[in-house]
């Protein structure tokens, strides 16, 4: 079994295309999740069960979850907004599902069109869904707090905000609650303090991970924040693909490369083999012409004599 420090999530699938206007056929997806999984990605979220006319470049994610759940090993994720989402993934057999709930409630109502108090109803009857099934086909249930380091639309979201949230989700049946820099305005000591305070209100077992974005070039230091505080699971996009199509100025996921690289650097193990994740890439660039690829260490190569702390028979 592959040993891990750090666990990483690839958000490319669903995050990274959702963002974009040209729709990735879905073979060249299934290219892309086979790929990254062999590359030793634990984790992968395929797509989003969000209307096809609203965002047709994930049309297919039932299709990509079957595909993926024939990968051994990989952990298939995908994200829903409201119960009828989940309702599909369920039917999919994904298995985890994780719903966002904007602590600025003006992004809520853009982004799925809901209030507070509508979020949490729906948590609350996917709750009930999940539980009303047998043990081992339960998929695991994050609410991720979208929006909260601070929103395009409202500005500055208030902390004690952010913790109320936190709290309401996991009362409403979430298994854990994860922390998202949706619009990329979050810095190093706000990811420190903003952990420390919802661990203090749910308990440190319910918040393992953190969604950033490299929007203003935080990224990497932000993720920095996030392992020095002590969080073990981070989202990251190939090439850094992705944003929030419904929050202006919301782009640039960190780039997973980038990422990797640093984790590895540091001696932190990953599970992933570096050479394979730049291969993955390659099949980006030529599903997705002239859509730009972002990231340093593709470009620039491994340094002489660079050595990764996951062992090359750990990697997969």
């Amino acid at each position: 079994m592959t040993q891990r420090d750090i666990f990483i999530s690839e958000v490319g699938p669903r995050d990274g295309l959702q963002s974009i206007k040209a729709i990735m056929p879905t073979e060249a997806k299934k290219a892309w999740i086979s790929a990254a999984a062999a590359a030793g990605v634990p984790e992968i979220e395929v797509g989003s069960f969000v209307p096809a006319h609203i965002l047709p470049q994930l049309a297919d994610t039932a299709e990509l979850v079957a595909h993926a759940r024939t990968i051994p090993g990989l952990n298939v994720a995908v994200l829903v907004p409201n119960f009828k989402g989940a309702q599909a993934a369920v039917a999919a057999g994904a298995h985890k599902i994780t719903i966002p709930l904007s602590v600025s409630e003006t992004h809520s109502l853009r982004n799925v069109r809901r209030s507070h108090v509508q979020m949490l109803d729906e948590v609350r009857q996917i709750s009930a869904l999940i539980h009303s099934l047998p043990d081992e086909q339960r998929p695991h249930f994050e609410g991720g707090l979208s929006t909260a380091f601070g929103c395009t639309l409202e500005g500055v979201v208030p902390e004690k905000r952010v913790v109320e949230l936190a709290v309401a989700l996991m009362e409403a049946g979430c298994d854990e609650v994860g922390l998202s820099d949706t619009t990329g305005y979050g810095n190093p000591a706000q990811v420190r303090s903003l952990t420390k305070a919802v661990w203090a209100a749910v308990g440190r077992d319910k918040l393992a991970g953190i969604h950033l974005h490299n929007t203003r070039g935080q990224g990497l230091a932000n993720a920095l924040a996030a392992l020095d505080v002590g969080l073990t699971t981070l989202d990251a996009s190939l090439a850094g693909l992705g944003g929030c199509p419904f929050a202006p100025g919301a782009s640039g996921n960190i780039v997973t490369e980038d990422l990797v690289f640093m984790l590895e650097a540091m001696g932190l193990r990953t599970g992933i083999d570096l050479a394979a994740l730049f291969a993955t890439r390659e099949l980006l660039a030529q599903a997705l012409p002239g859509e730009p690829l972002y990231g340093l260490t593709p470009l620039s190569g491994l340094p002489k004599g660079f050595e990764p702390a996951t062992p090359k028979t750990n990697q997969a």
